[in-house]
């Protein structure tokens, strides 16, 4: 079944119609998730920029929270954007009072790590496995990457060397929002996961 069903976009909260748009422009078969009925049909899953603690009840609340820790664990290509990157963590450093991820990246993440909505901001981003020229990276209220174990690829970081995006297996992370910019290429990267699987 992997590689055959649509891309599902985790459709509780957050930015999901911008990730399903992108999908839709590369051609490819894009669906929202609301129920585990729908998540075991896709092939591969982004967990969009939203609220992290919101999509974590939500995901409680709607039961998927059981079924996407199965689908992690059992090797569906997930990618996290911003709130997703949180939702990704195993662990989350400064999460609300009981505030849940689903894990599966072994990293630990701080969210919010820049401040406000006011402290977003945008930079140019060399990300090597996206080749050139650099990405233009729109970071809203997003969260960093404090720390990652030996078995965690660093993909982007910051001049200060803090980590923005990252890669496990099937997992990848991003602290920046690539559906609000126009570039594809972090799309299409997730996609060739998704079809290698």
């Amino acid at each position: 079944m992997a590689g055959r069903g649509p891309v599902g976009v985790l459709a509780l909260q957050g930015d999901f119609r911008e990730h399903i748009a992108v999908l839709r422009s590369l051609g490819a078969d894009a669906v929202g998730v609301r129920r585990p009925s729908e998540l075991a049909e896709v092939s591969g899953l982004i967990i969009p920029g939203g609220e992290s603690s919101v999509i974590d009840k939500l995901s409680r609340l709607f039961d998927l929270a059981a079924p996407l820790k199965r689908a992690i664990a059992d090797g569906l290509p997930v990618w996290g954007t911003c709130a997703g990157l949180i939702m990704l963590a195993d662990t989350v450093l400064d999460g609300i009072q009981g505030q849940q991820s689903l894990g599966g990246l072994d990293i630990a993440v701080r969210r919010n790590a820049f401040g406000s909505q006011l402290d977003s901001f945008e930079t140019e981003l060399d990300i090597p496995v996206l080749g050139e020229p650099s990405v233009h990276a729109v970071f809203i209220r997003a969260p960093i990457v404090e720390s990652a174990s030996t078995s965690v690829t660093t993909l982007a970081a910051l001049p200060d060397g803090r980590v923005v995006a990252v890669e496990q297996n099937n997992l990848l992370g991003t602290s920046f929002h690539p559906e609000m910019t126009g570039d594809t290429r972090f799309h299409e990267y997730f996609l060739s996961k998704v079809t290698s699987q």
